[in-house]
């Protein structure tokens, strides 16, 4: 079977959720039996997100390969266990880079280098993937980002309609629009779907199905008007509204048919319908989770997506320990010596949150020391951990002064450091250590029995300062433990003090790896801990 492209756009407005049907879609393919990959186009001109503002534009996903990529990629894991690399991240910026750098080489034999054919020769050159480590892909499923109008975005559209008309019944595209409910009136209205469709069609981008996010049900009559203004089959227009979990919707597009409409466009015998029983089985403890375990997440981002895979990765385990994890936000830069018993008291547990730069940090630290003194369960991710040695620092070693020398280079006790290989560093985007590497883990440590009592791990890293190994004699003696370290470069990757109830630090972020099938370890480990510290509501 040829690679079969499928192409996901969005129109009248963002944030409409192309990225969980994206996901959504993988999932019902790969419940077929189908290989498939999910790859995110932004238009915007960074060559990555990694330097972009969160309230811009959420979290950072980072791949285990190292690439800094857009929080979409996010979901498309979480959903389908695949696992995505730089490949499947691409930016306008990294498309005219190329380019660009190619001119300069003189690939281009003195030609003039126009956005058309050279940037959509590009374009279509990385949306024509066709295998993952020499094993065919059967699906590439391709989201863009923004919205059909985006000036940003043209490129994209022109590139995705040369290859509707190179690749024939090997394309599908599919067109995510909104269809606004006017209270006042008591009416759903159409038309701004209609509008974005022929403003897709203008491009020469004829949709085979719209998927229509709503906040109300949709009748047949007025899917059937929206079928006969965009030119589509009844069958190809499935509606989106609000579900109680994102986790429901690859549930509601089965059961409208989305994946089988598909097939039907392609030519494939559409069989039976999968039965997605392990799915399944995860809706179901999701529905009965209703005992509430309260967590505090202390961080500066007061952004709902600036943590999604935290957020999500404590949903999760909260789920498979039966329970719903109440996540409550505390913003680090209001956390003072006075209050900080008031902000935190009646949690559960901690997450004392991942981030960069010097706001909101004494907060961290006085959470942490706030957990350490009264033995909350408490998970210090990146930064967070950082902040965890800090506070032991000068509350425990009295070292007075302590700090990390991103946030006080002239600190006396720079018991967080620069990594070596970055002080030569002057580029900002790029230039961290992502990716994933080994972590060896110290037997019978609270770390290892999350893990089940493996020894090495893999986990995904973003970061420029590590532990200062100079202090790590002086850590251990005064009882916090350097459990987990990276084999390799000897840098300490895990932290914990054993005496406590829950008590642990990861340079690395392991929100990363933790799916809907196959939650996090140490998540599960630090909301089982939770559970157990009694704070648990019915």
């Amino acid at each position: 079977m040829n690679t079969k492209y499928i192409f996901i756009t969005g129109g009248v407005v963002s944030s409409l959720g192309k990225g969980i049907i994206s996901a959504s879609l993988g999932k019902l393919l790969q419940a077929r039996g189908f290989k498939v990959t999910i790859q995110k186009y932004d238009p915007y001109i960074n060559i990555d997100p990694g330097t972009l503002n969160p309230y811009e534009h959420g979290e950072c996903y980072v791949t285990a390969d190292g690439m800094e990529t857009d929080l979409d990629l996010g979901h498309y894991e979480r959903f389908t266990g695949i696992h995505t690399t730089r490949d499947n991240s691409v930016t306008t910026g990294r498309i005219y880079k190329a380019v660009i750098d190619r001119e300069r080489r003189g690939d281009y034999l003195g030609k003039t280098i126009q956005v058309v054919p050279h940037i959509t020769d590009e374009i279509k050159r990385r949306m024509l993937r066709k295998d993952v480590e020499g094993e065919q892909l059967d699906f590439v499923i391709t989201e863009v980002g923004g919205t059909i109008g985006d000036i940003e975005s043209a490129p994209f559209m022109e590139a995705i309609r040369q290859l509707r008309w190179q690749l024939g019944r090997d394309v599908v595209c599919i067109h995510l629009t909104y269809v606004p409910y006017i209270r006042a009136a008591e009416e759903l209205k159409t038309k701004p779907t209609q509008h974005s469709v022929k403003e897709l069609q203008g491009m020469g981008i004829q949709p085979d199905i719209v998927v229509l996010r709503t906040e109300c049900h949709l009748d047949d009559a007025l899917r059937m008007k929206v079928a006969s203004f965009c030119n589509v089959d009844l069958e190809c227009v499935i509606q989106s509204e609000d579900l109680p979990s994102i986790y429901d919707v690859p549930v509601n597009m089965q059961k409208q048919g989305l994946d089988a409409a598909i097939l039907r466009k392609i030519g494939i015998p559409v069989g039976e319908t999968p039965a997605m029983a392990s799915w399944h089985a995860f809706l179901e403890k999701q529905k009965n989770a209703t005992r509430e375990v309260h967590v505090a997440l202390v961080g500066k981002y007061d952004l709902q997506d600036a943590y999604k895979s935290i957020r999500e990765s404590l949903n999760l385990a909260g789920i498979y320990n039966d329970v719903k994890a109440k996540i409550h936000f505390i913003n680090s830069e209001g956390i003072t010596p006075e209050n900080v018993e008031e902000r935190l008291s009646g949690m559960a547990g901690l997450v004392i949150c991942p981030g960069f730069g010097q706001r909101g940090i004494e907060g961290k630290i006085l959470a942490a020391a706030y957990a350490r003194a009264h033995d909350v369960p408490c998970f210090g991710i990146c930064l967070g951990m950082q902040m965890m040695v800090v506070e032991f620092a000068r509350n425990v070693l009295g070292l007075s002064g302590a700090n990390s020398a991103e946030i006080d280079p002239e600190t006396p006790h720079n018991v967080i450091d620069m990594m070596e290989e970055q002080k030569k560093i002057t580029q900002m985007g790029g230039t961290m250590r992502p990716g994933a590497y080994p972590c060896r883990l110290r037997p019978d440590s609270r770390a290892s029995q999350a893990y089940s009592g493996v020894e090495d791990v893999r986990e995904r890293h973003r970061h420029r300062y590590e532990f200062n190994n100079r202090y790590r004699k002086d850590y251990e003696g005064a009882g916090m433990q350097c459990v987990g370290v990276n084999p390799d470069a000897d840098l300490v990757e895990i932290v914990e003090i054993p005496r406590l109830r829950w008590y642990i630090g990861t340079q690395f972020h392991p929100e990363y790896s933790s799916t809907v099938l196959h939650p996090h370890p140490l998540f599960m480990s630090f909301i089982k801990a939770c559970i157990e510290y009694g704070t648990a509501e019915a």
